[in-house]
């Protein structure tokens, strides 16, 4: 990414071609510089940094970008962002709001067109120092020199070491360095049926053998689970995240709601899980939070009611981990309830450093639900949390055409995804036969089953980080 920056203090600037358009701004008021980090035929993503070049601490800020007719902003992450026509306002996400003297904070959107912003306000001051927003002066030659900046190379061998803490960015996840990433895994089972399976060994293999980024921790809920004993499954989750970061992975906490499919049964007992859970692992890297695992038979309104209230809890404690929310129909962008992504594209949640999840099984869901996912992908950053290469009733016949299909098409758009499930289940779903792990050998393929073997191949595809 390149940033142009002017003697006067820093302007908005767009990088487009060989074109520079900047708008000035007076000295020694707050700054924003724009820049375009990506973009395609009918849109781009925009970056925003907030500067305090003051001498004084302020405590919040407000951005106002004008776009001209035909483009529209419909997404973006690390602010709250509200609309009248065609100027875009965005405020602090709740967590970015502070700015001590020299410090900076930065925003990111993706516009649907091509129009970049004709005007900008930085605290309701027009960044070219007149009483109203002025049109951008745009020229040709000469361009400002822009200053080099480098990104130091990723270190270490483990999928944490190499990505460090992961954003949001745009509508893919990227790592510290702002680089897309895709990181592939597996799911356990139920921590109250399985636990078992998620040993020493078995975590090693998965690390080592397996080469995967992540280890979903999916804790039931109901069906025996978290609310039978709440300090124990919590303890549970707890010590998998440690075991995860101990071998570079990342590690997914998977409030696993499935029955009652409404997640506000368990508004409760999430708010207290996840208030925990945060506050315990705020300092890791590694952790990413699934808030609701299958929401089902409800609106997506109601989800959105649950999520908005569970992400503040989440965010008073750790305000940069990535958040993942589950989707109407099963997590499936609502298409299993005869909808569609265009309800969250149209009322997403008021969150920033959000996903939204997407489940599959591959010998139930097929091209629609593949073309559902196209499109989505194009606004929405997404994270099949869950999937299986069977059908929707986690058995059955294994369905690795579909599959392949499935994965080449998320490799394709560099989405993450874990598969359900790492465990020794009696189900054709599961990477182990049966009985695995009531031994101590978990590497190679001699354990696994047909899935498990197809799985660990696919996994064990270099990254690229």
């Amino acid at each position: 990414m390149r940033r142009w920056r002017l003697i006067a203090g820093i302007a908005v600037a767009v990088t487009a071609a060989s074109v520079a358009t900047v708008i000035a701004l007076p000295a020694s008021a707050e700054t924003a510089a724009f820049t375009v980090t990506n973009s395609w035929s009918t849109g781009y993503q925009g970056q925003v940094e907030v500067k305090n070049t003051t001498s004084s601490t302020i405590n919040t800020w407000r951005v106002q970008l004008t776009l001209p007719a035909g483009t529209t902003i419909v997404n973006s992450w690390n602010a709250t962002q509200s609309a009248s026509g065609s100027t875009y306002t965005f405020t602090p996400a709740g967590w970015n709001g502070t700015l001590a003297a020299g410090a900076s904070t930065s925003f990111g959107f993706v516009a649907n067109g091509t129009g970049r912003p004709t005007s900008c306000q930085v605290n309701g001051v027009s960044c070219d120092g007149s009483s109203t927003p002025s049109p951008t002066a745009t020229t040709t030659s000469p361009t400002p020199t822009p200053t080099a900046t480098t990104t130091p190379p990723p270190t270490g061998s483990t999928p944490l070491a190499a990505n460090g803490q992961l954003r949001v960015c745009g509508v893919k996840l990227c790592n510290q360095n702002g680089k897309a990433i895709q990181l592939r895994g597996m799911s356990t089972h139920g921590l109250q049926w399985f636990a078992k399976c998620y040993n020493t060994a078995s975590l090693n293999a998965l690390a080592q053998d397996w080469q995967a980024d992540l280890l979903r921790i999916a804790m039931y809920v109901q069906e025996g689970g978290y609310e039978t004993n709440p300090a124990g499954f919590t303890s549970q989750v707890n010590n998998l995240v440690d075991q995860a970061e101990q071998r570079g992975l990342y590690a997914i906490v998977d409030f696993h709601t499935l029955t009652p499919g409404d997640p506000n049964y368990n508004l409760a007992r999430a708010k207290t899980f996840f208030a925990e859970v945060s506050a315990r692992n705020a300092a890791k890297k590694n952790v990413i939070y699934e808030i609701a695992n299958e929401p089902n038979g409800v609106s997506w309104a109601s989800i959105k009611s649950y999520a908005e209230q569970v992400i503040p809890v989440i965010r008073a404690n750790d305000p940069d981990a990535v958040i993942i929310v589950g989707t109407r129909g099963w997590s499936s962008l609502g298409v299993s309830d005869g909808s569609s992504s265009s309800e969250i594209t149209a009322n997403p949640v008021n969150a920033s450093n959000i996903m939204y999840a997407f489940h599959f099984y591959a010998a139930s869901h097929k091209d629609n639900y593949r073309a559902e996912v196209q499109r989505a992908a194009a606004s929405l950053p997404l994270f099949v949390t869950e999937f299986g290469t069977v059908t929707a009733t986690g058995g059955g016949q294994v369905d690795l055409a579909s599959t392949g299909t499935w994965l080449d098409l998320l490799d394709r758009l560099q989405i993450s995804y874990a598969n359900w499930t790492y465990s020794d289940a009696g189900e054709s779903s599961a990477a182990f036969k049966a009985g695995t792990c009531n031994g101590t050998t978990y590497a190679g393929t001699g354990v696994l089953t047909e899935s498990g073997t197809y799985l660990r191949s696919r996994i064990r595809t270099p990254d690229n980080f």
